[in-house]
């Protein structure tokens, strides 16, 4: 997170180095003018004309870890033993459609939500699978370097936070409560930021644990030994290097060339009480907030409940993994002890929470306008304890499973009740309606009126780049 209060100016926790000034906007290795490459940019990024929105906002939460589909929302009750584990099916609220046993509350909500049982992609890493969701476009890496760098493609938060709306004060794109990254490693996993549309686009960041009571977003309140004036020259120092930053970056226009949009999304949320309000989870009846249930998971979605309300397009809930008390199957991750993690931790946690999102936003009058979106990077083996990526897996946990997979979708003109492709008996391979991450990207695109085939300027390759090459999926609206 930015702090707008220290006594240098600061990205990522680093200075800005006057090589990187100088770096900004990426002068082309081909050999074309600055000029030139401006007026490419420019005529990349004319776009096409918007199409009618049918979501004003989009709640996507990410289940960092890979969720076991066959377990929980695309089960096989009449496959062998070693195949359909222990749980049990139940009926829904749909005739026909069954969850897990574990999952009665959003059992009792079918009609509000539909599944896309046929997820489907080819890689089996963690990283470069979350990218891909994430961004909606294979990873171009070797699986050792999926954490964060320039030349990544961007994300779908950084593409709303540039070709969003404009808000005086606001964000267009915010992530909550982190973004997902490895134990140990500094940098959030690739496919998260700005990427090679650039740093400007990265979205905003609200860290910390919104289920604590002193939980407010850093950086928005002047601390009190810092007067008003002290921020106001901070404010000015980074106008002047905004400035210069645009003479080299000409073609970012209003968005910043080096800080991004949290520093002056910041700056302008000091003066902003609407803003600070929106993000005051103590505001909400105690009543709504234990409907969520405890957690910073729970009440990530409450917040991401308040920050669509105020107008905000897009939020980001990452998955965290608090509740874990021991080291095995980290977030959705159940290489071992797979059937006691979902039974107690994992489902309970997202059954109450989900089920909350979907009644707080019907109650609100939110859920025709908000589209609700919830997957993970894959999910996990048909077969309980085989191994096919990760010789950890022991056997009573499945392994990583890219090729079958299941996303919810709910609300922003998504009929409720649909169950959109299917897996073969074994729930390992998509026969019916594949959907790719590319084409997800494109779907919550296409709902919150942004075209997929609108253009980006790569700043890594110098080239204009669609923002999905996906197709949206026409069924669900």
């Amino acid at each position: 997170m930015f702090s707008i209060v220290r006594d240098e100016l600061s990205l990522g926790g680093r200075g800005i180095t006057r090589r990187e000034l100088l770096r900004v906007g990426g002068l082309s290795t081909l050999g074309l003018s600055v000029a030139e490459l401006d007026r490419r940019r420019a005529r990349a990024e004319q776009g096409r004309p918007a199409a009618k929105p049918r979501a004003n906002s989009c709640i996507f939460i990410f289940l960092f870890g890979g969720p076991s589909h066959i377990d929980l929302w695309d089960m096989k009750p009449s496959a062998p033993a070693e195949i359909r584990g222990e749980f049990k099916p139940i009926a829904t609220t749909v005739p026909g459609v069954q969850l897990c046993e574990h999952l009665p509350l959003l059992a009792a909500r079918m009609d509000k939500f539909s599944l896309i049982r046929s997820m489907t992609h080819h890689m089996p890493v963690h990283g470069p699978a979350c990218s891909e969701i994430y961004s909606g476009r294979p990873y171009f890496g070797p699986p050792t370097t999926d954490q964060a760098k320039p030349e990544d493609w961007p994300s779908l938060a950084s593409m709303v936070m540039r070709f969003g709306p404009n808000l005086e004060g606001w964000p267009p794109s915010v992530v909550l409560p982190w973004y997902t990254q490895f134990a140990g490693q500094d940098k959030p996993i690739a496919g998260q930021t700005g990427g090679r549309m650039g740093a400007a686009f990265r979205p905003f960041l609200v860290s910390g644990d919104p289920s604590r009571p002193d939980f407010q977003v850093p950086g928005l309140k002047l601390p009190e030994n810092v007067p008003p004036d002290r921020a106001g020259v901070r404010r000015s120092l980074l106008g002047q290097l905004e400035s210069a930053a645009g003479k080299q970056a000409p073609h970012l226009g209003a968005h910043n060339a080096i800080f991004g949009n949290d520093y002056t999304t910041a700056f302008a949320m000091l003066n902003n009480a609407r803003a600070a309000e929106a993000f005051e989870l103590s505001r909400e009846p105690q009543s709504v907030r234990e409907l969520y249930g405890d957690g910073k998971f729970a009440q990530s979605l409450l917040l991401s409940r308040r920050l669509v309300e105020a107008g905000i397009p897009l939020v980001t809930v990452n998955w965290d993994d608090e509740t874990r008390t021991d080291s095995v199957s980290p977030f959705w991750d159940t290489h071992n002890h797979n059937f006691p993690s979902l039974k107690n931790r994992l489902a309970p946690r997202f059954d109450r929470a989900f089920s909350a999102l979907l009644d707080d936003l019907g109650r609100c009058g939110l859920l025709e306008t908000t589209l609700v979106v919830a997957t993970g990077e894959f999910g996990r083996t048909p077969k309980i304890g085989q191994t096919v990526q990760n010789a950890m897996t022991e056997k009573t946990g499945r392994d990583h499973w890219p090729h079958a997979f299941t996303a919810l979708v709910a609300g922003g003109g998504v009929r409720g009740g649909q169950v959109h492709g299917a897996t073969n008996e074994f729930g390992g391979y998509v026969k019916d309606s594949p959907v790719t991450p590319a084409d997800l990207s494109a779907t919550i695109l296409d709902h919150l009126g942004l075209a997929p085939s609108r253009e980006y300027w790569d700043e890594f390759q110098q080239i204009p780049r669609k923002l999905s090459e996906g197709t949206p999926i026409k069924t669900l609206g």
